[in-house]
């Protein structure tokens, strides 16, 4: 709560409450910071918790509660803000006009390629009546701040004013150290049940490298996987109280991606959050994954490197510890939100005096 009058007043309109990892990490989990140095933010989610479960449960959301949801929105525009604090898009599936007719300046964020959802889909009507919408949004925004450089590429490529790449952080508090867990070696993923299918891409590999009790799986918050019976595999439901604890029972962290245009604006969460607890990680070689293994992992490009990556860390205990203590340094040095918040703080200062 922000003590006496505020210097600055935000909306924050973020797509959904903090269930959504977007939601949480990009915006909920600054809010005790920036009140504390005199932000008001009033939260203003699209949709709610109770929305995106029945999303993951159903792979739908409820019509009536959608369009209620928009018209609510539209109404929460109206109050008396000094900037007003985006996530992605005003309204889903709706040209930019809501975001053209704004006259409080605002920063929009992003930290997945939603573009594609539009100039990519696969219905011509949305592709021609919104290929561009988020171009559009990004021109108008006073500030567009970018998990990566993929999505910020594309921000300048739109003509966005004001550019700046803020990845996605974790709470250094949080991500205590601990002992590596006993045998056998443990590969670990952790996701929504959206992205779990891209562990399947390694099944013939995990058959494998799991061959004898060498090693074993374990899935946070995945679903319905189709896996071999050979794979010896745990799936734990996510829950953040828990879930830092979940990973410390992990050896390797594993991030397989296709090379597509939508897995390229990935901000890699799951691998800062293996670094953090000191785990080596393996990914594919895809956006800024690349970027995020150097030195402490493997970036493999094809199903040869996973091979040699994922053996060699099963068999090699020191280069296990070696390669998890670099990732958490490099955590340390420039993914926490203690490094983040006042960045932020000074980004959305700035760009409410536009």
């Amino acid at each position: 709560m922000v003590i006496g009058d505020p210097l600055m007043r935000v909306l924050m309109l973020t797509r959904y409450q903090p269930l959504s990892a977007a939601s949480r990490l990009r915006f909920y989990q600054y809010l005790p910071f920036l009140e504390l140095h005199g932000v008001e933010v009033t939260p203003a989610p699209l949709l709610t918790d109770a929305d995106l479960a029945r999303l993951y449960s159903t792979g739908r959301r409820g019509l009536v509660s959608t369009f209620s949801a928009y018209l609510k929105r539209a109404a929460q525009l109206f109050g008396r803000y000094d900037l007003l604090w985006i996530e992605k898009e005003l309204f889903p599936m709706l040209p930019a006009l809501a975001e053209y007719l704004l006259r409080t300046p605002y920063v929009v964020d992003y930290d997945d390629a939603v573009f594609h959802n539009y100039d990519l889909h696969r219905s011509a009507f949305v592709r021609r009546a919104l290929s561009g919408k988020i171009d559009a949004v990004m021109r108008r925004a006073a500030l567009v701040v970018a998990g990566n450089a993929y999505l910020a590429t594309r921000a300048r490529l739109a003509g966005a004013q004001w550019v700046e790449v803020l990845p996605t952080v974790i709470d250094i508090t949080r991500y205590t150290l601990a002992a590596p867990p006993p045998p056998p070696i443990t590969i670990g993923w952790i996701g929504s049940p959206s992205t779990s299918k891209y562990v399947e891409m390694l099944a013939p590999l995990l058959q494998e490298l799991c061959a004898g009790g060498q090693a074993r799986l374990l899935t946070i918050g995945a679903k319905n996987l189709r896996l071999p019976p050979a794979i010896p595999h745990e799936n734990r439901d996510w829950a953040e109280e828990r879930e830092v604890r979940d990973i410390q029972a992990m050896h390797i962290g594993i991030m397989p991606l296709p090379d597509e245009p939508w897995e390229r604006g990935k901000c890699g969460y799951k691998l800062i959050q293996y670094m953090a607890c000191g785990l080596p990680v393996v990914a594919s070689a895809v956006g800024v994954n690349i970027e995020l293994a150097a030195d402490n992992g493997f970036a493999a490009d094809s199903a040869d490197e996973w091979r040699e990556a994922l053996f060699r860390l099963r068999d090699d205990a020191a280069l296990r510890a070696q390669w998890g203590a670099a990732g958490r340094r490099k955590i340390e040095a420039g993914y926490t939100l203690q490094v983040s918040a006042p960045r932020l703080l000074d980004l959305l200062r700035h760009a409410a005096q536009q």
